[in-house]
């Protein structure tokens, strides 16, 4: 079997090839010539028409590319030929692997498969052990492979969840069935880059913008072992060449961009953010305009998608990050997260709740008192909502000793504008667990300031007995204006005051 593989291999010689007649046994697909099929050959010692010669020639040049160097069989092994020959034998064997495959049926092409898979096994373990510098038509030849097997279309979506921010918890992952493949390549690549051997000043012309861009798309693969790959290869390409930095980082917004408000579907911006964590690491002090901006208008507005819980971990690190860079970003960060602070998701603000406490952690004290007061009312709201773990988690701010040691610096500005809220949770709130930890809460604000709590105290019973005559003049209003409406005449166009049934009388009639 090996030997019929190798005779469909081109060579140099014009004579003639010994064959019998050929008969199609597996058919190929071939994303550079899709279509051809695989020949294979049998050889019963006859000598074959110069036609039927031509016609297998024509049919191996379809299945391997014609660039294969004459002379090499790509199949041989690199420690079975001399030391001058192996970038030849390197490039063989690429050309080879150029040869892409249809894995919609596992019993197809199952020989070819394998010898393809050998050769990236024997491309992989060259590139590890090789000390010698890869010359230009090796990294061209490389570059041409790799496109060929990775750069892609991915089928359409057909979840039924079409309109969601990528891969959701609850769905399974999706396989690709030719990762056998994939992965090799990936692995080749990933080595290649990384390798010394590599020189990044040949390597960035072929390396380029283009193949970058299109190396970023395959980050809305279905299969998270193909976006794992794809971040360990991105940071490599991040360091290797860093003439393409300012490109990377543009074109990743630019995914950002899309995804936040035009399609709301991406399944690898947890793995592009877990990249930029790193990267926004390795920044330069003091931070350039152009970090600031990405912060900005990038990573805050990626808190908005309602799928936000997918790379949130992700999310929270690389905010965090900015501000160890720079403290005076906390406020910016600080407002951004207001500004996009959900108000019907209850998951989300849990999220968002537990992300402020890491941001505040890291706020100095003139950069909590720029956003201080937009802030706590946003709490005071979270403290009074109805779900009980958002109700908690904000009550939960408290158990962090530097969150509590700025409230008591600002205690005269927050302590007034989260009374009322925890108030009204002591008296109202239907759940045990919250109704303990208020009272948790303020007693840690009546030993911060007992004067302080006081007169809240008193303000708050004042504006409770406020609420309460105003709400009984409102009623008593309207009350007037009926009894005026209800003597009346009906006459034109005037407008009728109709009294609302009440709600036993309408269930007794749908009864």
């Amino acid at each position: 079997m090996w030997k019929q593989f190798l005779s469909k291999l081109p060579h140099k010689s014009s004579k003639s090839i010994n064959a019998s007649d050929s008969t199609p046994n597996h058919a190929s697909s071939n994303g550079l010539n899709s279509g051809c099929s695989i020949q294979r050959t049998t050889s019963n010692g006859n000598v074959a028409s110069g036609r039927a010669a031509a016609t297998v020639k024509r049919m191996s040049s379809a299945i391997f590319p014609s660039s294969v160097v004459a002379g090499i069989e790509p199949l041989l092994s690199f420690k079975d030929v001399p030391n001058h020959e192996k970038p030849n034998l390197f490039i063989s064997k690429l050309n080879l692997c150029c040869v892409v495959f249809d894995f919609s049926d596992p019993n197809k092409n199952s020989v070819e498969k394998d010898l393809k898979r050998q050769a990236l096994m024997d491309l992989v373990d060259y590139v590890n052990t090789t000390t010698s510098r890869f010359t230009e038509p090796m990294i061209a030849t490389s570059c041409k492979m790799f496109a060929a097997n990775l750069f892609r279309v991915f089928p359409p979506n057909y979840r039924s969840g079409s309109s969601g921010g990528g891969e959701n918890e609850e769905e399974e992952p999706m396989f690709d069935p030719a990762w056998s493949h994939l992965q090799g390549v990936y692995d080749l690549l990933h080595r290649f880059i990384a390798s010394s051997s590599l020189d990044a000043k040949i390597g960035k012309k072929y390396i380029d913008h283009s193949f970058i861009l299109r190396l970023l798309e395959l980050f809305d693969s279905e299969d998270p072992r193909e976006r794992e790959c794809l971040k360990t290869i991105l940071h490599k390409c991040y360091g290797k060449f860093m003439v393409h930095r300012p490109f990377i980082r543009k074109a990743v917004s630019n995914i950002f961009y899309r995804f936040v408000f035009e399609t709301d579907r991406h399944n690898g911006i947890a793995e592009l953010l877990e990249v930029f964590g790193s990267v926004i690491s390795g920044f330069a002090l003091p931070l350039k305009e152009e970090h600031k901006i990405f912060l900005s208008r990038a990573l805050i507005p990626l808190h908005k998608p309602r799928t936000v819980g997918v790379y949130f971990q992700q999310l929270t690190y690389c905010v965090t990050q900015y501000i160890e860079k720079d403290p005076k970003l906390a406020s910016t960060i600080i407002r951004g997260l207001l500004k996009f602070w959900p108000v019907t998701n209850s998951q989300k603000e849990v999220m968002f709740l537990s992300e402020l406490e890491e941001v505040l952690e890291a706020t100095n004290v003139a950069e909590f008192q720029k956003c201080m007061v937009p802030l706590f009312r946003r709490i005071a709201c979270c403290l009074n909502s109805s779900h009980f773990q958002v109700a908690e988690r904000a009550l939960f701010l408290w158990n962090n000793d530097h969150i509590t040691n700025l409230v008591a610096q600002n205690r005269q500005v927050i302590i007034p504008l989260i009374f009322p809220a925890l108030e009204r949770n002591s008296q109202n709130h239907w759940n045990q667990a919250v109704l303990n930890v208020t009272l948790n809460v303020k007693k840690i604000l009546t030993e911060m300031d007992e004067e302080l709590i006081l007169a809240c105290q008193t303000k708050f019973e004042e504006d409770e007995d406020e609420r309460i005559t105003l709400e009984e003049k409102r009623r008593m209003k309207w009350e007037r204006l009926e009894a005026a409406a209800a003597g009346q005449p009906v006459t034109g166009n005037t407008a009728v005051l109709v009294t609302p049934f009440a709600t036993p009388a309408i269930s007794a009639t749908l009864v």
